[in-house]
């Protein structure tokens, strides 16, 4: 379940993410509108252009990326978040999850929340204030290793965990689902 009404968290990951380019590691972050609101529901959060982020995220990406073995393969299937612009960042958000789960074939079956839900269903992860920028992920699973592969700059900074998942699709491409799911597609 997608919590579609929760309050906005600044300096989330709902509006940034971190790639791996030739100086180490880089966030990407999607300028958002100011409000007057102190709480504003997550899918009203507006997008602002004020600077041209778009072009700025898809030169860095290009940058860092163009040498991976699958970046000629996705790119043009994502260009379109660097020219379309998007009104609000849940919008973009979903739009950019779901290309990604098509490109790695997994499906893309997300319910949304009606209203604000404070609490999840019992047996349900709660993801919502558990992964944040500022602070130590928390361990969800002990048990769960997280696979490594070659990146583009491994040989000269070492490997580099938990990036966007541009990072693991440019870098494996047909094998992204394998190492997020653990299994042969």
């Amino acid at each position: 379940m997608v919590e579609r009404h929760e309050n906005y968290s600044k300096q989330s990951y709902r509006n940034r993410c971190t790639i791996y380019s030739a100086n180490g590691l880089l966030d990407l972050i999607v300028p958002v509108a100011k409000s007057d609101k102190q709480k504003i529901p997550v899918a009203e959060v507006e997008i602002s252009y004020d600077m041209p982020w778009q072009k700025l995220h898809y030169k860095a990406i290009e940058s860092a990326y163009r040498r991976s073995p699958f970046y000629e393969y996705y790119i043009d299937d994502l260009t379109t978040f660097f020219v379309q612009r998007y009104s609000f960042l849940y919008d973009l958000n979903m739009s950019v999850l779901q290309k990604i789960c098509d490109l790695i074939k997994i499906p893309f079956t997300v319910k949304e929340s009606q209203s604000y839900m404070k609490t999840v269903n019992a047996g349900d992860y709660d993801f919502r204030n558990s992964i944040h920028p500022k602070e130590k992920r928390q361990v969800i699973d002990s048990t769960f290793v997280a696979p490594t592969y070659t990146q583009v700059f491994s040989e000269k900074w070492g490997f580099k965990a938990d990036l966007s998942i541009l990072d693991l699709l440019f870098n494996t491409g047909p094998e992204a689902k394998m190492l997020l799911c653990g299994k042969k597609s």
